[in-house]
């Protein structure tokens, strides 16, 4: 095959490289298209658009496939862990058990916030968004660690990895404990990552959080299975603010502002809304369906289909068998789950939805795993973040310090008022 593509422009052609990846992908490289023949290529949304080349997370969404650093999402979810899965992520390998344990204990030591980051959520109002709390807190982080903005030394971005994804748990926590006006609980030293998120969550001045093993697993392979998912909005975010030199602090904070949209790391909060919307309106899930397929009823099956998987998520087969864990574990008998199944159910029976190749993605089922938790609606985007905090760190230190990319600068295309006269503001 050659190893270049030949594009005609008028009278003149152009030979544009071709980049194959490690699983046989094909790009054609366009990078001195522009320079050399004036034109650019236009793909709004980048839905075709390879903005660089990565070694951290493959996809084949033709196939249903997702791989960390070449181990399938499968794999992971049986064996590993959230903080072994972060660790994998960002240094490219699994760690061995000393490795592990140093990560382990750099988070547990980093898991406090300062008192004076502590008084920072006074002065936000009751009822304010956890996401904008969020955003906020982690940008503040860059005044109070001003010695890890030079990321440069390995020890000094490892410190300072370690610490954001240990106290984004924590900031998440306390902004519920405020909102809730409950009292701040700290990090207990001896419990791991997820058991310290339930007891800082849900413990009381008279009683410690003790969560059923079985819940916290579930929680573990839920932020798991959300650590990272390649150039995604929130992670070309994060990379892209990453390209400006921007420290990991301000660039993650970025990425929690891009995942705060409804259209990306709201979708599991949709999904219950329209879980309560059918349950609360004694809608038939078969009369749901066919009022989806109704172009001008105008309402959408939320939690099917997803950008990059034409085929089924495997994310979500893993996390549709936690949530049925939980509620077994709970003796919870979640109506939501059965209108789930139900609708799950009658859409892949549909030839509409199989046509349209709509399955079941990750936010189907996150949503009532979360709910079953005592995770409240408007937090969930939130632990969202917290899953795919790993993710963003991996993809920016790969961008900065493995592949050394530019700083990303998209063109555009122009298309309002030629030349015009300035009119004085008397003439107008």
């Amino acid at each position: 095959m050659s190893d270049s593509a030949r594009l005609q422009l008028g009278d003149k052609t152009y030979d544009l490289p071709i980049v194959v990846g490690s699983e046989d992908e094909h790009a054609i490289d366009i990078s001195k298209l522009r320079a050399e023949s004036g034109y650019i290529t236009l793909d709004e949304g980048y839905s075709n658009t390879g903005a660089c080349q990565s070694a951290i997370t493959y996809i084949d969404g033709e196939k249903g496939i997702l791989r960390y650093r070449g181990i399938p999402i499968e794999t992971l979810a049986e064996h590993s862990s959230f903080v072994e899965v972060a660790y994998l992520l960002i240094w490219g390998c699994l760690p061995t058990k000393e490795q592990l344990d140093t990560f382990s204990e750099l988070m547990t030591k980093h898991s406090f916030l300062r008192e004076q980051i502590r008084h920072h959520f006074e002065v936000f109002p009751p009822g304010s968004p956890p996401m904008a709390v969020l955003s906020a807190a982690l940008n503040s982080l860059a005044c109070f660690y001003p010695e890890l903005l030079d990321t440069e030394d390995v020890d000094v971005f490892e410190e300072a990895a370690a610490r954001i994804i240990s106290k984004v748990r924590t900031i998440a926590a306390y902004s519920y404990k405020h909102d809730m006006g409950h009292y701040l609980v700290y990090p207990h030293p001896e419990k791991n990552f997820c058991e310290n998120f339930f007891h800082m969550m849900f413990s009381e001045p008279y009683k410690d959080a003790e969560p059923n093993p079985v819940l916290v697993r579930a929680l573990d392979v839920l932020l798991l299975l959300h650590a990272d998912h390649e150039q995604n909005c929130s992670t070309s975010t994060v990379r892209m603010v990453g390209s400006s030199g921007a420290n990991l602090f301000a660039s993650v904070s970025a990425g929690v502002s891009a995942l705060w949209g409804p259209l990306h790391g709201g979708a599991n909060v949709a999904v219950v809304d329209m879980l309560e919307t059918i349950q609360a309106q004694g809608i038939s899930v078969k009369d749901y369906v066919q009022q989806v397929k109704d172009k001008k009823a105008g309402i959408r099956l939320m939690g099917f289909g997803h950008r990059v998987y034409k085929n089924f998520d495997p994310r979500a087969r893993i996390i549709k068998t936690q949530a049925e864990n939980v509620l077994a574990q709970m003796d919870i008998k979640d109506p939501l789950l059965g209108l789930a199944e139900e609708l799950e159910g009658v859409a892949l029976e549909d030839d509409y939805f199989i046509e349209r190749k709509l399955y079941p993605n990750v936010d189907f089922y996150s949503g009532v795993i979360l709910r079953a938790l005592g995770v409240p609606t408007r937090m969930f985007t939130v632990m969202f973040a917290i899953g795919r905090m790993p993710g963003w760190i991996a993809q920016w230190y790969e961008d900065r310090f493995i592949t050394h990319g530019k700083i990303q600068r998209p063109r555009q295309v122009y298309t309002g008022p030629t030349e015009m006269c300035y009119v004085p503001l008397e003439e107008r």
